[in-house]
């Protein structure tokens, strides 16, 4: 019996491009990467008033790859700052679409995927999905406890290639995700790192709200009283401040670069300032994946380190050489997220699983 073919068009923007893929079930057809100059992107003001350059980009290259949109037979789109959910794949309905471009929930790029995805989906009559968005919860109730009342830590980490990741290194070594007990530290403009247990992620170092390593943008955790400082200094405006530790600080502020390639030339060229943002950067990750290791009580099947950053063999190795004693290291570098929100969206489309109903 002949498989039914689905055509699904996957849009996922980031800080600085929008990445969009048409996948035949689970092969690619077309993909490309559309760049945006953080100077093109700054006139706009805010994420949500990028939407139509963005949009009108997907479509435009869409037509110059000879796509038909009426050849899809559904969307999906990165998510983005939504209310704590379940892992899974949800139907984009009229409450979703609107908690995506709600002034108290739009943080980040990835939002534009689902609001772009719902829009076009519209327009065409047909579904439109999203797949595991960075506020997956599913954290332990003892991590979120904090030593201030009515404060929470908050489950907020690259959720989508992070389970993608790990389920694929269990289908690659004949093992169950819903019986493993895997650390994921994915390493990109952001870093987070996270604990899996028995297909739960139980912990996570939330790089948005300012735990974990400083990464290339951000500026990971800091001395509270340090910031409390800065807020009261009369420099900063709250506004200013969350942009400041959650987008402009980490390498690019300390070196002026975001680009590990270019701290590593300068590296090897004698720069000691470049050595040390750089190895603390890698001595704050391994911190981090042992931190994972003591919420998985010392029961590790694998350690993954995934995203852009595992494509430097210096890097990694900088985390290798303080992790190596804690179980096996396995690297997936770069990011397959246009094939994990594919993947989740053709199980729904097959009936292998359910949408998810955003309420």
């Amino acid at each position: 019996m002949a498989i039914k073919m689905f055509r699904i068009l996957v849009i996922n923007p980031g800080s600085t491009s929008t990445k969009i893929g048409i996948y035949e079930n689970t092969r690619s057809v077309f993909d490309t990467t559309i760049r945006h100059s953080r100077r093109e992107l700054e006139a706009f003001g805010s994420i949500l008033a990028q939407k139509e350059m963005r949009k009108a980009l997907v479509l435009e290259a869409l037509k110059d790859g000879d796509i038909s949109l009426k050849s899809l037979d559904a969307i999906v789109g990165r998510g983005g700052m939504v209310k704590p959910l379940e892992s899974g794949t949800y139907t984009i309905n009229e409450k979703l679409f609107e908690d995506l471009r709600a002034k108290g929930f739009v943080q980040h790029a990835s939002a534009l995927g689902g609001i772009i995805a719902y829009e076009l989906g519209k327009d065409l009559a047909i579904p439109a999905y999203m797949v595991d968005p960075v506020t997956v919860d599913e954290m332990m109730p003892i991590a979120k406890v904090t030593g201030i009342k009515g404060v929470e830590r908050r489950s907020i980490f690259h959720a989508l290639n992070a389970k993608y990741i790990a389920k694929r290194f269990c289908r690659e070594n004949s093992k169950e995700y819903a019986s493993c007990r895997l650390i994921v530290a994915h390493l990109g403009g952001g870093i987070t790192v996270s604990a899996h247990l028995n297909g739960k992620v139980v912990d996570v170092s939330n790089g948005l709200d300012g735990e974990g390593p400083l990464t290339p943008e951000r500026s990971g955790a800091l001395p509270v009283s340090a910031v409390i400082d800065l807020c009261f200094s009369g420099d900063y405006t709250k506004e200013e401040l969350l942009t400041l530790v959650s987008s402009k600080s980490g390498m690019q502020m300390l070196l002026g670069t975001n680009d590990l390639r270019e701290a590593e030339q300068r590296i090897k060229s004698g720069d000691k300032e470049a050595e040390l943002v750089v190895g603390a950067m890698a001595y704050q990750v391994a911190k981090e994946i042992g931190a994972m290791v003591a919420a998985l009580k010392s029961e590790v099947n694998a350690i993954i380190i995934t995203g852009g950053l595992a494509h430097s063999q210096y890097f990694v190795s900088l985390i290798e050489r303080r992790i190596n004693k804690l179980g096996k290291l396995i690297i997936y570098p770069g990011e397959d997220e246009l094939r994990a929100l594919t993947e989740g969206v053709l199980a729904v489309l097959q009936k292998k699983e359910s949408a998810k109903i955003y309420v």
